[in-house]
């Protein structure tokens, strides 16, 4: 058990009250360790409070700015168990919660890796889950949960999307996005296999997603434990600048690993809604869904015409290419090429290095290139996202030709007098 904190004395005490309180799993105990990124309140204190009840462990890292995946890291070194469960200072798990995270990855098929994403009643980031007179009242997290449980508002914010799959993460092709460290578990081997946290995160947000993204890549399975369940406790927050955090990071993550489910992650961050629950009109599940169905009706089709007047472009002109598709054109120039049909990846017929990418943020520098076309290979994307890529376009490019969609119009127009 890894509990990163930060000056949250009070938080952690009840956070550890709870684990003292845990049904002990078969086979033995289980070991906790708090992670400190440099508190300078009474978090030593407290830790010392539980060292006779609980196996606790201590690691102090000097304060350097926020710097909580790399304490967790520290944290996952020093532990000796098979399993990590991490979990959030003042997140205060039920009774049987070390229990339900072993059994998450003991249950069939065997062999199987997974994550396992802890249900947690009450984390409402942008707003106070229980009504005011609720939250001072020293109750335990059972007596809270059994009172508050049913009310929606104070539900896991994610209940909607778990409840889509049947709380079976299985069946999404974005399970990851749903991989929060507040209260979340996985196998030791699993974690350092693909490096643990990235200690590039050094501001709240998007290291538990990056996190979860590798461990999909790598093919780990991904699954919800309401047995697991947790509660957190509401404390204040600066909800503006860690959405404006969180957006730089999930930018960070983009830039790391450039392909469309990331680049859309990034566009709800840039643009947030209202979290990602699936009842609202959008969530990166739904729209990857779309893009790669917009991807699979493109493949196959070749825009050879398109690229051919970049052969008209000056000499030394820099150009990219937003939807290049398979084939090439003799005598093109060298380019920076992107298409959102993953099978196309790699190096191109043309000489060059085809990227994975929407187009909706790639990782060019603003102003890097001179013109930039964007190919009606996007058409099936462009109702949804050519805003999106139009400004991306800007960003990167001092021109952008976008003649196919002059032609679309006046194709469209044509039909409709006939």
């Amino acid at each position: 058990m890894i509990i990163p904190t930060y000056n949250r004395a009070e938080l952690l005490r009840g956070s550890l009250a709870a684990l003292a309180a845990q049904q002990p799993p078969d086979g033995g105990g289980f070991e906790v360790i708090v992670a400190d990124d440099g508190s300078a309140d009474e978090t030593r204190s407290v830790v010392r409070d539980f060292e006779h009840r609980l196996d606790l462990g201590y690691w102090f890292q000097e304060d350097r700015g926020f710097r909580a995946a790399a304490a967790r890291n520290a944290g996952a070194r020093l532990a000796s168990a098979p399993v990590l469960v991490f979990l959030d200072a003042g997140v205060r798990p039920g009774a049987g919660f070390v229990r339900a995270h072993l059994a998450a990855h003991a249950a069939p098929p065997a062999g199987q890796t997974r994550a396992v994403v802890g249900y947690t009643y009450g984390y409402r980031p942008d707003a106070d889950p229980l009504p005011r007179s609720a939250t001072g009242l020293p109750r335990t997290p059972e007596e809270i949960v059994r009172r508050h449980g049913h009310q929606i508002g104070f539900q896991d914010v994610r209940h909607l999307a778990f409840e889509r799959f049947g709380f079976d993460l299985g069946t999404a092709v974005v399970p990851w996005q749903w991989f929060w460290s507040l209260n979340c578990s996985v196998r030791a081997a699993d974690f350092w296999e693909v490096g643990g946290f990235d200690e590039d995160f050094r501001s709240w947000g998007g290291e538990d997603l990056d996190l979860g993204y590798r461990l999909h890549r790598r093919g780990t399975a991904f699954t919800v434990s309401r047995v697991a369940w947790a509660l957190d406790t509401p404390h204040e927050r600066s909800v503006e600048d860690d959405l404006s955090s969180g957006a730089e990071n999930v930018l960070m993550m983009a830039r790391k690993h450039p392909e469309p489910v990331t680049e859309l992650l990034w566009a709800w961050f840039a643009e947030p809604r209202d979290h990602f629950e699936i009842s609202h009109d959008w969530n990166v599940e739904d729209e990857y869904l779309l893009v790669l169905r917009a991807a699979e009706q493109a493949r196959g089709s070749v825009v050879t015409n398109e690229l051919a007047a970049l052969r008209e472009l000056p000499a030394g002109t820099r150009v990219a290419v937003f939807g290049c598709g398979p084939v090439f054109p003799e005598g093109l120039p060298s380019a920076e090429l992107f298409d959102f049909d993953g099978s196309l990846a790699g190096p191109s017929p043309s000489g060059g290095r085809v990227r994975h990418a929407l187009g909706v943020r790639t990782p060019l520098a603003d102003q890097s290139v001179d013109h930039v076309l964007v190919t009606s290979r996007l058409s099936g994307v462009w109702d949804r996202w050519g805003n999106w890529i139009l400004d991306e376009a800007h960003r990167i490019g001092r021109h952008v030709d976008t003649r196919w969609l002059a032609a679309d119009k006046v194709r469209t127009a044509t039909e409709a007098l006939l």
